[in-house]
């Protein structure tokens, strides 16, 4: 599942989610907030007033922005693209998101608690602009398999693109909820059987290839008739010898 920062900063919907068993990897903003991942919970000993109740963390949270400004960035090509490789540089952190129930921690007041173990993963665009993301991939998961997973988006910014502008997914009218669904599963499986035709023309496999005389005959017409007409002719029996002549007839002028 990949979405922009719109949906990843929201800590409920990427709880879904993982709820659900599904991989992500979504933008977030510079400020998020994330622990280390080796963050642990302590029960603090109150100097006055009433014991404290609840574990803290002993480590406190940072932006995002401010932990990967210390990590190490590396260039990573993660596809090919029409006038080369798409390459950036990369950093990514094992960290755990302070995306947990709120609490009151020292003099910072209330503060999330940490969350479940997640990929924070920076990007340095040659533009200079900078991006980041966190993803739930496994803990062994490389820097190029993050880059790769992150970058898919932009395949399915395409695909969107082409059943709006192609398939007329943004021409529904209706107001019912059923028929918008109706309307997008009936543009989705349009847009699978036309990619599913143009792949197998890319790879060349077509399921009924012409034979060889379909294909002289496609590729040089005019020629394979005069071939044609020309054997016709001479397998043509002779006219024979006493065959009797037509009459002439002189029509008046």
């Amino acid at each position: 599942m990949l979405a922009d920062a719109g949906y990843g900063l929201s800590a409920p919907f990427r709880q879904g989610l993982d709820a659900r068993g599904l991989k992500w990897a979504v933008g977030i903003l510079k400020r998020q907030k994330v622990y280390p991942s080796n963050v642990g919970l302590v029960f603090p000993i109150a100097g006055r007033g009433r014991p404290r109740k609840r574990h803290i963390p002993d480590q406190l949270s940072a932006p995002a922005e401010d932990v990967l400004a210390t990590a190490k960035w590396r260039r990573v090509s993660w596809r090919k693209g029409t006038k080369g490789p798409l390459a950036a540089s990369f950093a990514a952190v094992r960290v755990r998101i302070a995306d947990g129930p709120p609490q009151r921690i020292h003099e910072k007041g209330m503060q999330h608690m940490p969350g479940e173990q997640a990929w924070l993963v920076g990007e340095r665009r040659a533009s200079g602009e900078r991006k980041y993301y966190l993803s739930n991939l496994p803990p062994d998961a490389s820097l190029k398999t993050l880059a790769a997973a992150i970058k898919a988006r932009w395949v399915c910014e395409q695909a969107h693109q082409q059943l709006k502008e192609e398939l007329g997914l943004d021409h529904f009218e209706g107001r019912s909820w059923h028929g918008l669904h109706r309307h997008a599963l009936m543009t989705m499986i349009a847009y699978a059987y036309l990619q599913s035709r143009r792949l197998a023309e890319a790879s060349g496999g077509k399921k009924n290839p012409p034979t060889a005389a379909q294909a002289d005959t496609a590729r040089d017409p005019p020629r394979r008739a005069r071939h044609s007409r020309s054997r016709a002719a001479l397998s043509m029996p002779a006219l024979q010898a006493n065959a009797p002549k037509t009459p002439r007839i002189n029509l008046p002028k």
